[in-house]
């Protein structure tokens, strides 16, 4: 007999994947890895065997608990899988899947609607970060209906908005954790930085591209992949992150001057495929160094676009298909903290149900 796990599955921003409660899948985490692999189909390039999309960005997990920490009324815990590894990271954050937290929440019952709006307490258990959402919730029901777009998803969806509080160092010790805003590392100059993601920022032109190329020919381009990855492992020496080669941070972002209007164009490596637009995270912490004096960002934004003047700050990322509006509110005592991101994302419920998985990945379980 097969074993039967409830799950729903849905697209959070530009991501989607299968959604747990937590006390559906094995308590210890070897157990509930091997679920999760066996979930998904990997590794698999096409992970055909499962609910995979043979995709880093259609790789992903959530799953969801009540919180018992004093003002926080969920726990969050993303994994990230990837098709061709055997890999279950529960290091790095993902605002995409974020933004499914509680819609699936509350499309389980595990907490009540508070009227025309809900707004819920989210701690994201990788790096102990917590934010606000607040999804549309008329007749007490979840609304996927609306005229919220982000660039990434097809059509238009209830809008989501994310108030992230206090993300600098999600991962490493600090915003700047090399306590620089520039550093030269392996013969080009970088901002290492930690929004809520790690990142990497470098001109595209420092690497010989000029940061417009299409992600199936930056995916193609093997010799700038393996520039970039031998950066990346010496960055995250740099940002204390250690060895770095099996983990999936810190990402690599390309920039240039802006084109269609925006702060700044990114490419984004998540870390070795060239990213569809870019992750919420990153958007924040490349939004961050925007704004950040000396900052490899600020200076090529700074060139071709005023910011503007004032807190918040809005800054417009462009990425490969379309833009991700971030707004940034500094601490007025320290330019160098940012104390509030916002911004706007989508969700929706594709499928609620049972997957089913091998018998022998989890043998305690009962049969289904």
């Amino acid at each position: 007999m097969q074993k039967a796990i409830k799950t729903l599955f849905m697209r959070g921003g530009t991501s989607r994947g299968p959604f747990f409660r937590e006390a559906d899948l094995p308590a210890d985490v070897a157990s509930r890895d091997r679920v999760l692999l066996a979930v998904l189909g990997s590794p698999d390039r096409r992970q055909i065997d499962g609910l995979g999309g043979a995709h880093p960005l259609t790789s992903k997990v959530g799953i969801v608990r009540p919180s018992t920490t004093p003002g926080v009324d969920l726990d969050f815990l993303f994994a990230q899988l990837q098709p061709e590894q055997e890999t279950v990271d529960t290091t790095p954050n993902c605002g995409n899947m974020l933004a499914a937290v509680v819609p699936f929440a509350l499309e389980t019952g595990m907490v009540a609607p508070q009227g025309e709006q809900t707004t819920l307490r989210v701690l994201t258990l990788n790096t102990d970060m917590q934010c606000d959402i607040t999804v549309e919730t008329p007749d007490g029901q979840v609304s996927y209906d609306g005229e919220a777009r982000i660039d990434g998803v097809p059509g238009t969806s209830a809008p989501i908005t994310i108030n992230f509080l206090d993300t600098a160092g999600s991962v490493c010790a600090g915003l700047l954790p090399t306590g620089r805003v520039v550093d030269v590392i392996d013969g080009i100059e970088v901002t290492c930085i930690d929004n809520g993601m790690p990142l990497v920022i470098l001109r595209a032109a420092d690497v010989g591209r000029s940061g417009y190329e299409s992600v199936a020919e930056l995916n193609a381009d093997g010799e700038l992949k393996e520039r970039i990855e031998r950066l990346r492992l010496a960055c995250g020496r740099a940002m204390g992150l250690g060895d770095v080669g099996a983990k999936n941070y810190p990402k690599m972002t390309l920039v240039a001057p802006p084109l269609a209007g925006g702060s700044i164009a990114t490419r984004s490596f998540i870390p070795h495929v060239c990213h569809d637009a870019i992750g919420v995270l990153a958007a924040v912490t490349v939004g961050t160094a925007c704004v950040l004096a000396g900052s490899v960002a600020a200076a090529v934004a700074a060139a071709v676009a005023q910011l503007g003047e004032g807190n918040p700050q809005r800054v417009s990322v462009e990425h490969p298909s379309g833009e991700f509006s971030v707004e940034l509110e500094l601490d007025p005592a320290n330019s160098r903290r940012v104390i509030r991101a916002a911004l706007l994302r989508t969700a929706r419920l594709i499928m609620r149900g049972e997957v089913m998985v091998p018998a022998g990945v989890w043998p305690g379980h009962p049969a289904g």
